[in-house]
């Protein structure tokens, strides 16, 4: 196929463009660069399936004018704020970042009749419960902006797609963590503990406990959900049951550094304002598909520590 991929040089994007490009399809990337990174990406230029453009997708007269040009037969949009904590101190960011960008591509897709899309959604459109979460899980009430941003797009997405005929695949994912990540906890640690070895200070009391998915096996089940779910509207949580809690992840991100650092939590049962301390998914629906993780929630840690540090 001729794909679209938005965000394509961020951490996932560039991820799933070098499995899509195993599979033969020819591939389109849009990025603004802000999170992404050509180093991410550069070792496919060389392919004369792979196309790089920068641009913003707030840019709709740009946007428009390349599905013009490329007849693109499915979008895979990725692109979005994944800063939760920089959408939280301005609202702007994840309004513009996370939904206006989806409301675009929409927008491009009705008016240039393109009829597949995969839609990256998350965890943080759930808010914060203790029950566990199933797709048709609600009242759906996001304690983050980005949360809200997400949980917006969803909702036109499915509008679109019965509007327009718009076939969609929505995945709603963990946190992911693998080579090339550019936020998140184990980056924090890491980078505290190469600013100052003796302490690291952690946000909150180190209990929050969520499911880690390493990248290679969320996007191996991004194109599982693709090639074998077949409604019009198809949602997937996609996961591991085994969670991590952040004070493990700063016990591993030590142990890897090969450091004697001490601890010292902040306190509270959360890092920040719209943190979700902790969730746990109903994997039932995907894994009667035919998928699971290959690879448990610890050693989604420990592997993308390992890798961060060049190990």
């Amino acid at each position: 196929m001729k794909i679209l991929i938005t965000g394509g040089a961020g951490f996932i994007g560039s991820h799933l463009c070098d499995t899509l490009l195993d599979q033969n399809h020819n591939i389109v990337v849009i990025d603004n660069l802000i999170l992404g990174k050509l180093e991410n990406i550069n070792h496919l230029f060389e392919s004369e399936r792979f196309k790089f453009i920068k641009e913003d997708l707030l840019n709709l007269g740009s946007l428009q004018q390349l599905f013009e040009e490329q007849s693109f037969e499915m979008v895979f949009h990725l692109a979005a704020n994944s800063d939760i904590q920089k959408g939280g101190k301005d609202p702007e960011v994840d309004y513009n970042l996370t939904f206006n960008t989806t409301f675009n591509v929409l927008q491009c897709m009705k008016e240039f009749n393109v009829k597949k899309l995969f839609f990256a959604s998350t965890s943080a459109i759930y808010g914060e419960t203790s029950e566990l979460l199933t797709e048709d899980f609600g009242p759906l009430q996001p304690v983050s902006n980005y949360g809200a941003g997400k949980l917006a797009s969803e909702a036109f997405i499915s509008a679109f797609s019965a509007t327009y005929n718009i076939q969609t695949w929505i995945t709603r994912f963990p946190n992911v963590v693998g080579e090339r990540f550019t936020h998140g906890v184990i980056y924090d640690f890491i980078h505290k503990l190469k600013s100052n070895p003796e302490e690291l200070i952690v946000l909150g009391n180190g209990e929050q406990n969520k499911p880690y998915l390493y990248v290679k096996d969320l996007v191996e089940g991004i194109i599982y959900v693709y090639n074998n779910s077949k409604e019009q509207f198809n949602v997937y949580n996609l996961g591991s049951y085994s969670r991590t809690k952040v004070k493990e992840i700063a016990q591993m991100v030590i142990e890897e550094m090969e450091l004697n650092a001490t601890i010292r939590y902040t306190g509270g049962d959360r890092g920040w304002i719209g943190d979700v301390p902790e969730f746990k998914y109903d994997l039932t629906k995907i894994n009667r598909l035919g998928w699971e993780a290959k690879i448990n929630s610890n050693d989604s840690v420990r592997i993308a520590i390992q890798k961060a540090l060049g190990k």
